[in-house]
């Protein structure tokens, strides 16, 4: 069984930042990518950023571009999301989403849909007071 824990959530004020830390669990488990997104209140669950790991390249919400920074720590399988210049838009849960190798998601849908990963993690709330 595959859990993904993230951690790193909180309360902030505008302009600050904070770092969401997700870590991948369980056997048996090789990561084609992993990404972030996030859902506030009344909203459907948007994307936020995600990353390939094969070649490392990244994607963006044009919404967090220049502001957010997703990396990984490969000894680890941690995946990290750097958010700068936090605004009180950016407040919502945040859901840390791993895509499997084998599994035909990814291969059949953009990294930017939630419908390319197969585990999600229970999230952590980013609050961002203006």
């Amino acid at each position: 069984q595959v859990q993904l824990v993230e951690s790193g959530g909180g309360l902030v004020q505008a302009g600050g930042s904070l770092r969401l830390s997700c870590a991948p669990s369980g056997r048996g488990f090789s990561i084609v990518a992993m990404g972030w997104f996030r859902q506030a209140p009344g909203k459907e669950r948007e994307f936020v950023a995600a990353m390939k790991w094969s070649d490392i390249s990244t994607y963006y919400a044009d919404s967090v571009k220049g502001r957010f920074t997703i990396s990984r720590n490969n000894a680890f399988n941690t995946v990290y999301l750097q958010m700068n210049s936090l605004k009180s838009e950016d407040t919502a849960v945040y859901y840390c989403a791993a895509a499997a190798r084998g599994s035909a998601k990814s291969a059949q849908n953009s990294l930017t849909a939630n419908s390319a990963y197969d585990y999600w993690g229970r999230g952590t709330q980013v609050t961002v007071s203006s």
